[in-house]
């Protein structure tokens, strides 16, 4: 055979075409418009010996240029401690997959479960589950838990202060599953609550979901909320920054019935986007409608403890009707890196990051008033990020910074931009990148 190791031979080819109905395998793509099709071989390098390839990637590699970052929006330049590679690498970690078989699989399932109880910690919910793809799928997956926990409803509001991006997913979603969505509009930065007062007094919301902080970095107050959604027999979801949540009020202070977000504040790396980590604690009324996978200890017939796998609501367990989800993937190996990060700093560790990140932040927003050069936007607390105004053209601001190794602020329009700080940025760095924009 020509690809030696292709599972296929020439006769069981020959089998499943005469099977079909087809006598080759272009026959196989006789539908697809043969524009788009390749007639050319594919430009594949030549094979290389190792001590070739690894410089060859190298070479790749060290085209990437190692920023120092201002920015945010959702991803952020958090500290990852040394150690949660060398463990996060170790092969029984590293080739796990679903723990199908717990007689098998207690090393994975134990990590699961001291993930979910560390992520029920910080939103003060009751469970949480484990296998989300990122923050903005998490958010799509908790409006159908809303839905579903309503049974008769099928509107649900979300606020225009939650990420763009998130929302634009959570639309996605929506759309698609004929769920009726409402953007509740903003009001000075945060969350117009007279206009979501006036949709849940139409009657028909099943649910609302409300960030903190918000896109714009902001602390939003959701004092007395829970109370007006739960007498409109609705749901209420808050999408967070589990990191902030080691210092501001956690859903379950506010009254929230389910909680939702992206792990990569927990110290992931930005990677270029990914692979990242989402989550979803609820109470214990909504956990049967939740997705993924929720890992219980229990007892052996010894009496010693271990760990199964208590509720998995996707299709491939159980009957495809019966599904809450086809969240498809086990993203254990990443909630594995959210263990060691938070195992790591501990209650302690969690908010010297957050205390320093938010040090930060009010140093750069204060440098870039005392310019002149910025203006504020919103009178409202933040955290580690913020929103300020200028003239100053900032696409010309951020080419400069680019070349002088600095990610700037994130271009909102309309002479908007946001500038994040974590615990990773130091004075002399803020100092830096205040001057540099000067210069322009």
């Amino acid at each position: 055979m020509s690809h030696k190791y292709m599972p296929h031979s020439e006769e069981d080819i020959k089998i499943m075409l005469e099977k079909v109905g087809v006598t080759s395998i272009d026959d196989l793509y006789s539908d697809v418009p043969s524009d788009v099709i390749l007639k050319k071989e594919y430009d594949i390098p030549s094979c290389m010996s190792e001590i070739e390839l690894r410089k060859h990637f190298k070479e790749l590699a060290d085209k990437n240029t190692q920023l120092v970052v201002f920015g945010g929006q959702g991803a952020y330049d958090h500290y990852s401690p040394s150690v949660i590679p060398h463990l996060l690498s170790r092969s029984e970690f590293y080739t796990a997959y679903t723990p199908y078989q717990p007689e098998i699989s207690q090393g994975t399932l134990q990590y699961i479960f001291e993930y979910q109880s560390m992520i029920t910690e910080l939103t003060g919910m009751e469970a949480t589950n484990a296998s989300m793809y990122d923050g903005a799928t998490a958010a799509a997956e908790t409006m159908f838990m809303m839905v579903a926990s309503s049974r008769k409803k099928n509107r649900v509001l979300i606020s225009g202060t939650v990420s763009d991006h998130v929302r634009k997913v959570v639309e996605t979603y929506t759309k698609f599953h004929g769920v009726d969505l409402t953007v509740i509009p903003e009001k000075d930065g945060v969350t117009d609550l007279d206009a979501l007062f006036n949709e849940l007094e139409k009657g028909d919301v099943a649910g609302a979901m409300l960030p903190t902080p918000n896109k714009y970095g902001i602390i939003e107050d959701f004092t007395g909320v829970a109370d007006k959604i739960h007498a409109a027999k609705g749901f209420f979801a808050i999408y967070a920054d589990p990191s902030s949540l080691a210092v501001l009020k956690t859903p379950a202070e506010w009254g929230a019935d389910v909680a939702c977000g992206d792990g990569q504040t927990l110290g992931m790396p930005l990677s270029f986007g990914g692979p990242y980590l989402g989550f979803i604690s609820c109470n214990k009324g909504m956990l049967r409608k939740m997705p993924g996978r929720v890992v219980g200890a229990t007892k052996d017939i010894d009496g010693k403890r271990g760990f199964v796998l208590t509720l998995q609501a996707r299709e491939q367990h159980i009957r495809r009707e019966k599904a809450t989800s086809n969240i498809c993937s086990n993203q254990s190996l990443m909630a594995l890196y959210a263990t060691i990060y938070l195992s790591l700093l501990g209650d302690k560790g969690l908010k010297e990051v957050n205390k320093l990140s938010c040090d930060g932040a009010h140093y750069l927003y204060d440098k870039l008033l005392a310019t002149g050069k910025f203006h504020p936007v919103f009178d409202k607390p933040f955290l580690k990020e913020f929103v300020v105004k200028t003239d100053l053209d900032m696409k010309k601001v951020n080419a400069y910074l680019l070349d002088n190794g600095i990610m700037g602020g994130v271009i909102l329009g309309d002479g908007k931009v946001e500038f994040a700080v974590t615990e990773k940025r130091t004075k002399e760095e803020i100092d830096k990148l205040v001057n540099l924009m000067l210069e322009v």
